[in-house]
């Protein structure tokens, strides 16, 4: 399977989402899309950036977008993240790791000395095509959103958008 690279489309893939819902990505083109990554769920930085997705979700929203998260937590876990902070947008469980492997977003790590296997925080902007527009990888969280929001506004313009 290649990895999704900038120019590529949103690949045909069904996903598993919050709500015990199935979903393929090609349902989601007529509008734009954006997928962040997270490496795992109640953990303080991915809280922090969910709860800036949901701060931000109306701003999205007004702008026809549609915000999905994903990380490798299984579905309970991402059902009970959601459900206690609230987040408005669907979480993916990617337990078998599918949609990572595809995004190349499966990283080695360090923790605490020890080499693991881990997301890397990432963000993929799609258009109402399904072409990816902008990626960011190795994310920080402080700002993130709002440079999100940024490259939704310059692709809703037709300006060319700069990885």
């Amino acid at each position: 399977m290649t990895s999704i690279t900038p120019g590529s489309q949103l690949p045909d893939l069904e996903v598993r989402l919050t709500g015990n819902l199935n979903l393929r990505l090609s349902d989601l083109l007529g509008r734009p899309l954006i997928l962040f990554f997270y490496p795992r769920a109640n953990t303080p930085g991915c809280t922090q950036e969910g709860q800036d997705f949901r701060e931000a979700h109306d701003s999205f929203v007004e702008r026809g977008a549609r915000v999905l998260g994903a990380s490798r937590d299984s579905l309970k876990a991402q059902e009970n993240f959601k459900s206690k902070y609230a987040f408005p947008f669907d979480l993916i469980a990617d337990t078998d790791e599918t949609l990572c492997t595809l995004f190349d977003v499966i990283k080695p790590k360090n923790m605490y000395g020890k080499q693991v296997r881990g997301i890397e925080r990432s963000t993929f902007l799609f258009d109402a095509e399904g072409g990816l527009r902008r990626e960011w990888r190795k994310v920080k969280i402080p700002g993130h959103v709002a440079e999100v929001l940024t490259a939704l506004d310059d692709l809703s313009r037709g300006e060319k958008i700069e990885n």
